[in-house]
């Protein structure tokens, strides 16, 4: 499957939003995605708030929004026999909201009546009356097409990786990429498994909390915090939304996936030979692991030096590490010349984000097979600067959150071939309690397995 069309983008209405309710909210994001290339989890808070939108509305709008965003690509296939021409010839702005009407008719529990009337009124306010008679008369053809299941019987008939990547809306080569770590996480191939991951991207998560400044029981303690299965500092939000609740603001508590808290803990709990207490994060930014890190750090007596290259992540980093003799430093973490004195390191490797997808919809859309090729040097550059910046017998954890091989098991692959001053080992005893975690030595979480988001993670350490 290819990439969805790029389209022109319409003019009216990009900078300055008139709020036309939860659908016209739902559109707006859909436009900053499309039109400006806007991440929509930064710039979604914002719209709701300038939408003035009730809990309920606000609901609604997000699941129209963010559903339309996931199901994007079996959208555009159903839309491609509906409409006369190649989707890349329409107007940016009507095919927003065509699949906006779309998801209404076929994902939604919205009056077929609403769902046409309300998506047409608002194509007539942000494109005209023109356009409008085209959404309507579109949009009645998808109605007259039969249900969900009928489109995707007709638009993905097949058992070929083509008809699932449209039945999932996923990119072709994301499956194929799945598919692969599938492979080597179970030794062989797995179809079920392939297709329940690409389900469990599809399903919205729910927000994952880890305690800062308070207990984890405190933490678990509070109207509508839930236990997680697997890291003991987190909580799960089970109803409302994080920056709702007052310890987030405060930032006692702080947002983030529980695959990506195993992560930092692993490096926490891995065992160093006279521990001098320096720690490091080597591309720090936003700062989740770094928090993390950096309490365990000082609960030991240690310190945490976080690198990040860009000063307003750096910004963010600092403002979540907690009080204590903690260094954030704007470098390049390929040339920060760090001297080979720490005892633990850490690199998040940029990456695809092929394991974040069900929290970051539009991720899928955004990129291509093509990005490997210039991550692949950076994470093998990055992950040879953490080893250099190890002292002997210190250790480095690698992750990603991305399972594809090329970032994952061929990084460690190539960087441990031109070394021996490394050895890789069994980093899944780290994970104490959590089951499944492929043939070792690395490690890889799974959403439809362990219900966090795709997490790669292999145990280095110093000679």
């Amino acid at each position: 499957m290819s990439r969805p069309p790029q389209t022109q983008r319409g003019a009216p209405d990009r900078r300055v939003r008139v709020p036309r309710g939860a659908r016209g909210a739902a559109y707006d994001l859909l436009h900053a995605v499309a039109a400006d290339d806007a991440y929509a989890n930064l710039v979604w808070p914002t719209i709701l708030t300038e939408a003035r939108l009730d809990a309920r509305d606000a609901g609604f709008a997000t699941e129209l929004a963010y559903g339309t965003l996931r199901w994007r690509g079996l959208y555009d296939a159903i839309l491609a026999e509906c409409v006369d021409r190649p989707l890349d010839k329409l107007d940016g702005r009507v095919l927003d909201l065509l699949r906006l009407g779309v998801h209404q008719l076929l994902s939604m529990r919205v009056p077929e009546h609403a769902a046409v009337g309300e998506t047409v009124s608002l194509a007539r306010q942000v494109a005209g009356d023109g356009p409008s008679k085209l959404v309507n008369a579109v949009l009645r053809k998808v109605i007259a097409g039969g249900d969900r299941d009928q489109w995707i019987a007709r638009v993905a008939p097949g058992d070929d990786i083509e008809s699932l990547a449209i039945a999932t809306s996923h990119p072709r080569w994301i499956v194929g990429a799945l598919g692969q770590a599938l492979s080597v996480h179970r030794g062989g191939p797995d179809p079920q498994g392939l297709r329940d991951v690409l389900d469990a991207d599809n399903e919205p998560a729910r927000p994952t909390l880890v305690a800062r400044d308070i207990s984890p029981d405190e933490l678990r303690s509070l109207p509508g915090v839930g236990p997680t299965r697997w890291s003991p500092v987190a909580g799960v939000l089970e109803q409302g939304r994080p920056e709702d609740l007052a310890v987030v603001r405060s930032g006692a508590v702080g947002v983030q996936d529980e695959g990506s808290q195993l992560v930092a803990l692993a490096l926490a709990n891995a065992e160093v030979d006279g521990d001098h207490g320096t720690w490091v994060d080597l591309a720090a930014g936003p700062g989740g692991k770094a928090a993390l890190l950096a309490r365990e750090a000082a609960r030991r007596g240690g310190r945490l030096i976080a690198v990040e290259p860009h000063a307003h992540r750096a910004d963010l980093v600092r403002r979540s590490l907690p009080p204590g003799d903690h260094e954030v430093r704007v470098a390049d973490g390929r040339t920060a010349l760090l001297p080979a004195s720490a005892d633990r390191v850490l690199l998040d490797a940029p990456c695809t984000g092929l394991g974040a997808l069900r929290r970051r919809p539009e991720a899928r859309w955004r990129r291509s097979a093509a990005d490997l090729a210039s991550l692949g040097p950076l994470q093998r550059e990055l992950l040879s600067a953490a080893i250099d910046a190890t002292r002997p017998g210190g250790v480095i954890v690698y992750s990603t959150c991305s399972p594809h091989v090329a970032e994952t098991d061929l990084v460690i692959k190539d960087v441990l071939r031109g070394r021996d001053d490394v050895v890789q080992e069994d980093v899944r005893p780290l994970l104490a309690g959590v089951p499944d975690l492929g043939p070792g030595p690395a490690a890889r979480l799974w959403p439809h397995v362990h219900g966090t988001d795709g997490m790669y993670l292999a145990l280095l350490r110093k000679r």
